[in-house]
């Protein structure tokens, strides 16, 4: 029982503390994205934290989107954010948005205006900044800042009415300008946008603020554990401050440090520039670190689960290694992936005793990891394909590829022998002649070992695919430490996408499991939705090996 305690992260020490007491009966957790953009690898790990404790604690979790700016909100995101959330394997108990809550958070600011808790503001968005003062000097009252409540609420209410252009007012909570917490000098609570709502159309033209709807949000729904990023620490006062203001249900903040990882960037402004400018196809390019595109990139969200899972929860930022993720993809689909051989740098091998004209069906597993489990045929003929680089003429000693009177035996079939190499007139290799031995077929005759084992695929049952192999988006490998005199786009990496072409056995091109596969001895791909039957398009997920092990 010990042992378990120790185990516990900070939020679930603070859950199981809460259900012990009897602070709360149940759990109930919420994910509150604004749709503005797709969600990102940062957004599994709070998806994974805020579905992940309601369900370990028998709970639920609410999902409420925060569409408060109706400029940059769209129905396209609602929709693929909810995509987003059911690939990755969570269920929400209701769907919501803050705009549900328009009405009752306007009546809210009225009853704080009559009670001379809000005010109007006709200061300018600069004036008002400038008059917040910094953290060292205390901040300037408006000069609007002592108006009658009675003034207030007819102001308030000619906002609503639409009477008013956009930043001729606002609406401010009246509280301390000279609070050490910068939050406290007098938050905006409404501004004027006249700009029409994807939910609620044109009904209003003054729109809350995050920090005054976020955790009435929370109330309304009786949000026991409201977990959110670190960011969000110095909110907190103002959170609780509107709360116990309105003395409303005591929803609480909490705070774990957000998802940092090498050689990427989370800012969703930063990755609409991205799309915007054509830097990237869109934002499901498997570059991307949005969850469509690491899905278009064949990452499972098993591997995503159990990555977020390895990281943990903490309230320390730190960045994470990129590796430890390919690690966690690699770990999945090599346990569960199907197995197809693909040769990408072809060079032909001619067997010159094998029977013109025959061809031979080997039943190959689909995953050596389940001998017994699904198996594909692959043809065998006199004509092949090898990589180029399992050959070499002047091979070094500890070489166990194919060389000049050297042995290896072709995956699945015969071992074979190098008896020729045909060369162009520049000394190029064209053709590889060799010999096979019929002795030496797997489960029959006499079996024999030699050190190199290669893949192949037959010339003339070869298929052509299109190869789409993807590096690193970004160079720095911390993309939130850009040099000030830097622009992070000066960072690109002039080779995060190389095309290639392949040469694949015909089976690859009739899997339907829907995930990545992996071609014997090269790296997992996945056929991407740019395929049409005429060309095969794949993307690759991630290599094969890597040197990497997690801690």
């Amino acid at each position: 029982m010990e042992e378990e305690k120790k185990n516990l992260n900070f939020l679930e020490e603070i859950i199981e503390e809460d259900l012990r007491t009897g602070k709360v009966d149940g759990i109930l957790t919420r994910f509150p994205p604004e749709p503005n953009g797709y969600l990102h690898l940062g957004h599994a790990k709070s998806l994974c934290i805020n579905f992940g404790l309601a369900q370990k604690y028998g709970g639920k979790t609410n999902l409420r989107y925060d569409d408060t700016n109706p400029t940059k909100e769209d129905t396209e995101f609602v929709d693929a954010i909810k995509e987003d959330i059911k690939w990755l394997g969570f269920k929400w108990v209701k769907e919501l948005y803050a705009s549900d809550y328009f009405d009752q958070l306007y009546q809210w600011a009225e009853e704080m205006i009559i009670k001379g808790l809000a005010y109007v503001d006709d200061q300018t968005q600069e004036e008002i900044s400038e008059g917040r003062g910094t953290v060292e000097t205390p901040g300037k009252e408006s000069p609007y800042r002592n108006r009658t409540p009675e003034e207030n609420l007819r102001l308030f209410r000619e906002m609503r009415d639409g009477k008013y252009a956009d930043g001729e007012k606002v609406l401010r909570a009246k509280i301390d300008m000279a609070s050490p917490n910068m939050m406290f000098r007098d938050p905006i609570m409404y501004r004027i946008k006249h700009a029409r709502h994807h939910r609620t159309g044109d009904k209003w033209c003054i729109y809350p603020m995050y920090d005054y709807t976020h955790g009435q949000c929370d109330s309304i729904e009786h949000i026991t554990h409201s977990i959110c990023t670190l960011e969000f620490d110095v909110h907190r006062p103002l959170y609780d401050w509107y709360i116990q203001t309105l003395g409303i249900y005591p929803s609480h903040q909490y705070e774990f440090a957000r998802l940092n990882l090498t050689y990427t960037l989370m800012s969703k402004r930063k990755l609409l520039e991205l799309v915007q400018k054509g830097i990237v196809s869109g934002w499901d390019d498997p570059r991307m670190p949005t969850l469509c595109g690491v899905r278009r990139r064949g990452y499972t969200p098993e591997a995503i689960r159990m990555f977020c899972d390895k990281i943990g929860v903490s309230k320390r930022d730190q960045l994470m290694d990129i590796q430890l993720l390919e690690w966690c993809v690699r770990q999945d689909l090599n346990a569960r992936s199907n197995r197809y051989m693909v040769v990408q740098d072809p060079v032909k091998l001619t067997i010159t005793n094998w029977p013109e004209g025959q061809v031979e069906w080997f039943d190959c597993p689909l995953n050596p990891a389940d001998p017994e489990g699904p198996s594909r045929k692959v043809p065998f003929t006199g004509g092949l394909f090898i990589e180029r680089a399992d050959f070499m003429e002047d091979a070094p000693k500890k070489f166990f590829r194919l060389r000049p009177g050297g042995e290896v035996r072709l995956k699945y079939t015969y071992i074979i022998k190098c008896d020729e190499v045909v060369k162009d007139e520049s000394g190029n290799v064209t053709e590889l002649r060799c010999s096979y031995d019929p002795s030496t077929r797997p489960g029959a005759g006499e079996w024999r070992s030699v050190k190199g084992t290669i893949h192949w695929v037959s010339a003339v049952y070869a298929k052509k695919i299109t190869l789409r192999n993807y590096d690193r988006l970004f160079t720095l490998v911390d993309m939130g430490q850009v040099p000030q005199d830097k622009d992070y786009k000066d960072f690109l990496n002039p080779d995060s996408l190389t095309l290639g072409c392949g040469l694949a056995e015909p089976a690859l091109l009739d899997d339907a499991s829907g995930m990545a596969v992996q071609f014997e001895r090269t790296g997992y791909y996945v056929k991407d939705a740019d395929s049409t039957p005429g060309e095969p398009v794949f993307n690759k997920t991630v290599s094969l090996k890597d040197s990497y092990k997690p801690e």
